[in-house]
């Protein structure tokens, strides 16, 4: 089973050479999609070089900045594999990981598969305490509507079956994604499963993007979609 995995880019000058090599590197038969969000650091350049060195490599380039899940809509367009991972364009998760990931889902037994960092023994960075209480609570928030028991709803590793993703119609372009997704998932009465995974999270002058304002939106995407996804 071949696995689309979409990247989507905003100013990751420092990380994407890197990222590119980890997943070119998994022993897996893939595609790699790339969205550049109107990255202005010189990312759209270093893409157009590193192009020339990977065959199974699609980019695509938005005209303007539209948002993580803009970028992972536009990323979905182009997917031709069977199954579809998200992964962001820095280093916190680790592409290693995958075969593990995919593993229910190629053997049959799920239809979407969340990396949790929060289960299992893997290795984690300790950063933020107010980060992990946020996203505690909005996985907690997020389960109370969708009934399911997930430990790690905000997390970047999702896998999908893709003629299930793409049977759903996304809307959120920031990173209202996360909780849009899990609640129209959980809708469809889908098999989810949940696979421990390391986490080397980055601080904000390491260029961590994510702040209190998309909590506060993530919490009215949870509401809405909770209510009618």
């Amino acid at each position: 089973m071949v696995l689309s995995v979409i990247i989507p880019v905003f100013n990751e000058a420092d990380t994407i050479d890197e990222i590119l090599k980890r997943v070119a590197d998994v022993p897996l038969a893939k595609e790699i999609i790339v969205v550049d969000d109107f990255s202005t650091d010189g990312t759209r350049e270093m893409l157009t070089r590193l192009s020339e060195h990977y065959d199974n490599l699609k980019i695509i380039y938005h005209e303007r900045n539209r948002g993580k899940g803009c970028a992972i809509r536009t990323g979905l367009k182009h997917a031709t594999g069977a199954m579809v991972i998200i992964q962001d364009a820095d280093l916190e998760y680790n592409p290693v990981e995958y075969p593990k990931l995919v593993k229910p889902i190629v053997e049959g037994r799920a239809d979407v598969v969340y990396g949790s960092r929060f289960i299992g023994g893997e290795e984690h960075r300790v950063l933020y305490f107010w980060h992990y209480l946020g996203n505690r609570f909005l996985t907690l928030l997020s389960n109370m509507f969708t009934n399911l028991n997930l430990t790690d709803m905000e997390t970047c590793y999702k896998v999908f079956r893709s003629d299930l993703i793409k049977e759903i119609r996304l809307e959120q372009d920031r990173f209202g994604f996360e909780p849009e997704i899990t609640a129209k998932v959980a809708r469809t009465g889908c098999r989810i499963y949940e696979v421990g995974i390391s986490y080397s999270g980055r601080t904000y002058s390491e260029g961590k993007k994510i702040g209190w304002k998309d909590g506060v939106q993530a919490i009215w995407c949870i509401i809405k979609y909770g209510l009618r996804a």
